[in-house]
C-alpha cells in the first residue's frame, strides 16, 4: 500500500481513540512522513511483566515494512507520549529526527541510555523554519503547551496541505516561552488548508482553559497555610508547574525540593537550554529529613499511581531519604488520565491511612491545575481562524473525538472525518475514511526486550 502522485493519506498508528502513544503517518508520492512517537502507560491483561503492562507504545510493523519509503520522524515536543517510544523504535525506522532545541536535548539523553547517541541524525529546528522532507515541505508553528517550545506543523504538497496542531493551548500570558501569536493562525486560512488534525484531549471541557498563571494564587494559598511538609504532585516534565512551583516556595519562605528522576531530567534539561534559573536553589534529597517539616514544599512524580514514581513511595514508606507524618498534605495538581483512577485512588487512600491530608483537583474548590490543552472555545477559535476544509479529530478517546466533531461543526467545518488507529483518511484526490486498513497494536518491555501485547 503506497501513496500515488496525486495521493495525500494520513494514518494513525497510535493516539486516534485513545489518549497517548501518539504516532501519525501522513503519505504522498511514494513517500511516508511519521509525526511522533510516544508511549503510554498502563496495564495488559495477559502479560505479568510489570515492566510490559506500565510502558506501552504502538506497533510500527506498517511503517517499519516500508521503511526504504520512510523520509523522516518528526518530534512535535517532548511528552513522552509523544518521544518516548523513539528510542525503543528508531532502530526498525531508521531516518532523520527533527525537533526543537529543547526536545532534542531530552531525545539526547534517552539516546545515550539506549547506546543510540552516535546513531541517530537528530536534525534540531526552529520555530517558523520550513524545511522539505522527502516528497513534504514542513514549517514548525509555534505553540503554548505545558512545557518548552511545543509546535503545530504545517505539512505541504502538491496536492493538498495539512495543519497538524500536536498538543496545544491559547495562553496570553504564559509561565514559559512566549504568548501565542492570532495573525499566525490567521495567515493558515490563507493556505489553503486541507485538513486540521487537531488535539481533541479537552474538547469536553466547556469555556477557554487557564493560564498557568492562575494557578499560582490558588496554590500558594493552600501551600501557605499548611504546617506540616507539602507535597505537589505533578507531570514531571510540567516545566511550567515547576516553575510556577518554585515562585511559590519563595513567597511562603520554604525550601523547594524535586523527588523522582524524571522531575530532575526535566530540570537538568531546562538548566541547559536557560529554561530554569532555580537550580542552586534547590534542597539536596539527602538533607529533607533534617529540615523542619513547616519548611520544606516538596515535587514528586506519581500524580498518576505509578508504581515506580516517588510519591508511590512515600506513600508505602519505602522512600530512603524521607518518611511522610500524620499533618503533611499533598496536593495532585494534575488531571487523572484515563485508564489511571483505580491507581491513583489506591494511591490517595495508602496516603490518607497515614494521616497525610490529600487535597485533588475534584476535592477542593481552589484552581490547583490547568491543562495544556485547549477547551471548546479555543478549538472555536482555532477552526475560525484557520478555516480548514476538513477536521480530523486526534489525541482522544471517543467522547473526546465526538465532541471536538461538535465544535467544528459549529464552527462552521462542513467536512469531519471521525476515526481511530489504523484508519486511513484519503484526503486528495478523494475525500474520506476506510476503515481498518492497517492492523495496529501495541509493543511492551520486557528484560529490556520489546514484545507484542495485541
Amino acid at each position: 500500500m503506497t501513496p500515488g502522485h496525486s495521493d495525500l493519506w494520513f494514518l494513525p498508528l497510535g493516539g486516534c481513540g485513545e489518549i497517548g502513544m501518539n504516532m501519525n503517518l501522513y503519505g504522498h508520492d511514494d513517500c511516508w512522513l511519521m509525526v511522533d512517537c510516544g508511549i503510554t502507560f498502563g496495564e495488559h491483561p495477559e502479560v505479568h511483566s510489570l515492566e510490559s503492562r506500565q510502558v506501552q507504545m504502538a506497533d510500527p510493523a506498517f511503517i517499519a515494512d516500508r521503511q526504504e519509503n520512510l523520509a523522516g520522524i518528526i518530534i512535535t515536543h517532548g511528552h513522552e507520549d509523544h518521544i518516548g517510544a523513539l528510542p525503543w523504535l528508531w532502530p526498525q525506522l531508521k531516518v532523520p529526527v527533527y525537533t526543537t532545541a529543547y526536545t532534542a536535548e531530552i531525545l539526547r539523553r534517552k539516546l545515550v541510555e539506549h547506546k543510540l547517541d552516535d546513531k541517530v541524525p537528530v536534525r534540531v529546528v526552529n520555530t517558523g523554519d520550513r524545511i522539505t522532507i522527502g516528497n513534504f515541505t514542513v514549517e514548525w508553528i509555534g505553540h503554548n503547551h505545558s512545557l518548552p517550545e511545543p509546535c503545530g506543523l504545517v505539512i505541504e504538497t502538491r496536492v493538498g496541505n495539512i495543519f497538524h496542531t500536536a498538543d496545544w493551548k491559547l495562553d496570553k500570558d504564559p509561565v514559559v516561552g512566549e504568548p501565542y501569536d492570532e495573525n499566525v493562525y490567521r495567515g493558515l486560512a490563507h493556505r489553503e488548508i486541507t485538513a486540521m488534525v487537531c488535539d481533541s484531549t479537552c474538547a469536553t471541557v466547556p469555556g477557554w482553559t487557564d493560564s498557568e498563571q492562575s494557578v499560582q494564587q490558588d496554590l500558594t494559598s493552600l501551600i501557605g497555610a499548611a504546617t506540616g511538609r507539602v507535597i505537589v504532585a505533578c507531570f514531571g516534565s510540567n516545566i511550567a508547574r515547576l516553575t510556577t512551583l518554585a515562585k511559590i516556595a519563595a513567597t511562603t519562605n520554604r525550601h523547594l525540593g524535586i523527588l523522582g528522576r524524571s522531575l530532575i531530567n526535566t530540570v537538568s534539561v531546562a538548566t541547559t537550554c536557560g529554561y530554569w534559573s532555580s537550580a542552586d536553589t534547590l534542597v539536596e534529597r539527602s538533607h529533607l529529613a533534617y529540615l523542619p517539616a513547616d519548611t520544606l514544599l516538596l515535587v514528586a512524580t506519581g500524580s498518576q499511581g505509578e508504581p515506580h514514581a516517588a510519591l508511590n513511595r512515600l506513600s508505602r514508606g519505602s522512600f530512603r531519604d524521607l518518611q511522610l507524618e500524620p499533618g503533611d498534605t499533598v496536593i495532585f495538581s494534575a488531571r487523572k488520565i484515563p485508564g489511571n483512577e483505580k491507581d491513583i485512588d489506591a494511591l490517595i487512600e495508602r496516603l490518607i491511612g497515614m494521616g497525610v491530608d490529600v487535597v485533588t483537583p475534584e476535592s477542593c474548590n481552589s484552581h490547583i491545575h490547568t491543562s495544556g490543552h485547549p477547551s471548546r472555545d479555543e478549538l472555536t477559535c482555532m477552526y475560525e481562524w484557520v478555516s480548514p476544509e476538513i477536521c480530523i479529530p486526534v489525541h482522544g478517546e471517543k467522547e473526546h473525538l465526538e465532541a471536538h466533531v461538535e465544535v467544528a461543526a459549529e464552527a462552521g467545518v462542513t467536512r469531519k472525518l471521525l476515526g481511530r488507529n489504523g484508519d486511513l483518511y484519503f484526503l486528495a484526490p478523494d475525500k474520506g475514511i476506510r476503515r481498518g486498513v492497517v492492523s495496529t497494536g501495541r509493543l511492551g518491555i520486557e528484560q529490556k526486550k520489546l514484545v507484542r501485547l495485541e
